[in-house]
């Protein structure tokens, strides 16, 4: 008799297991995504708030909210949230308990171009980004009238300012001079107002040498403010203008 209620016993435990296993993952598999965790890859959500990315979230997954997660296709969320001007990449992803999870990276300006038309942000892919009424960028100034075809040096020229610690805090504005053979470039100073003359950006990361030199020498003199140009296009020096 005992045999028979062991087996019994064991027959309805193992039953139990089976229907909580079950219950569990038909909810799981029903489960609505009220529950979203963003993250930002690239730092504080400064050019698009959590709201903003949670909104959009929420306004895609109207869409499919009769669906299971299985049915979800987060490759087209994904997508739907790089339309965004604000966002460079997007990564949705479902936890183990059916929650949605994002990791935004935001895309980076190096430039901000000012002229008679428009404002706007250049990234630092060279494409054009809109401002945020978040946040304003410290990014260089150009009031250069720039295009698809000839942004690519100045481009490359903030990409290294933006790069280099001591650059972004000195170099505030950057103008291109077109010239008969390459663009030339001239760089506006935070510190004593004197105009760098650049340049083209060959022999760049020499230039940039000589300028953090230059400054290094002249700071420790603090005889900045005598001179009102810096020129850095000859080799192996630095004319300078009182």
């Amino acid at each position: 008799m005992k045999k028979y209620i062991l087996h019994i016993k064991f027959i309805l435990l193992l039953g139990l297991v089976i229907f909580l296993y079950g219950f569990a993952l038909n909810r799981n598999a029903v489960k609505k995504k009220d529950s979203i965790e963003i993250v930002f890859e690239n730092g504080e959500n400064l050019f698009i708030s959590y709201e903003t990315v949670n909104k959009l979230l929420i306004q895609n997954l109207e869409i499919v909210k009769n669906e299971s997660k299985e049915n979800i296709n987060l490759k087209n969320i994904e997508l739907f949230l790089q339309n965004n001007e604000m966002i460079e990449n997007a990564e949705i992803f479902l936890t183990l308990s059916g929650d949605l999870g994002a990791i935004i990276k935001q895309r980076t300006p190096v430039l901000r171009v000012t002229n008679n038309l428009e404002t706007y942000y250049y990234d630092e892919l060279g494409e054009k980004m809109p401002l945020s009424d978040n946040y304003s960028a410290r990014v260089p100034i150009t009031t250069s009238d720039l295009n698809k075809s000839n942004c690519i040096e100045i481009i490359c020229l903030a990409n290294k300012i933006y790069n280099d610690e001591f650059l972004r805090k000195q170099i505030i504005g950057i103008d291109q001079i077109t010239g008969e053979r390459s663009n030339q470039f001239e760089l506006k100073t935070r510190m004593g107002n004197q105009k760098i003359v650049f340049g083209d950006i060959k022999r760049m990361d020499e230039k940039i040498i000589k300028l953090k030199v230059f400054y290094q020498k002249m700071m420790s003199d603090s005889i900045m403010n005598n001179y009102k140009s810096i020129n850095l296009k000859f080799n192996g020096q630095v004319v300078c203008e009182k």
